[in-house]
């Protein structure tokens, strides 16, 4: 069994998406001792955005490749074989300005690549990374319903996930945050809660 953890708050010792997800890894080692584990973190350590050379190098036959997507290739292709490598992601996401922290974006990018991850047929698109546990470590200083006004981090994710044939997501969920210590001592109580029911 391969676990696959991602942070990628900026805020550091501040972060509560990686209160989460220590939490979370904490509940997997124990659960699942003899896992590998591999471990990222996009503060220190980003994903650059894509760019011509890196797109043709996920989405082209590799006999297209120019010269730059055939030195992008490896690099590109690593990201998303380490991701169906694995059985489980925990992945640390906080709420920046409603939504998901760009790294997090350029991370998604590398895994949504037609024939690999989804296809389309007759019927539509088809999800094709299907058979692995996404959890995600969701932090927010605000109060926000799933879907509701300027929720645009879990839905997308949620949205994202199911579209290449992931419908195992969960969320373990820190919100209020900024209301203050008593509101986030209650919310990291709940979220591990949650946690020991993973």
């Amino acid at each position: 069994m391969q676990i696959l953890r991602i942070d990628s708050a900026t805020t550091g010792d501040a972060s509560v998406s990686r209160e989460l997800t220590d939490a979370i890894a904490e509940h997997f080692r124990a659960k699942y001792p003899d896992a590998t584990w591999v471990v990222r973190d996009f503060a220190t350590d980003p994903l650059p955005h894509l760019d011509v050379a890196k797109t043709g190098a996920i989405r082209q036959p590799q006999d297209a490749h120019d010269g730059a997507m055939k030195a992008a290739f490896p690099a590109e292709r690593a990201v998303l074989d380490e991701f169906l490598a694995s059985d489980i992601v925990i992945l640390g996401v906080p709420m920046y300005n409603f939504t998901v922290p760009s790294s997090i974006k350029a991370w998604l990018d590398r895994l949504g690549v037609p024939g690999v991850t989804f296809g389309y047929s007759e019927k539509g698109p088809e999800g094709l990374a299907g058979g692995r546990r996404v959890i995600v470590a969701s932090s927010r200083g605000g109060a926000y319903e799933m879907g509701g006004p300027a929720e645009h981090q879990e839905t997308y994710l949620k949205t994202f996930f199911n579209f290449i044939g992931i419908d195992d997501v969960e969320f373990v969920r820190a919100e209020r945050i900024g209301f203050g210590p008593e509101a986030k001592d209650s919310a990291m109580t709940a979220a591990r809660e949650e946690i020991a029911k993973l």
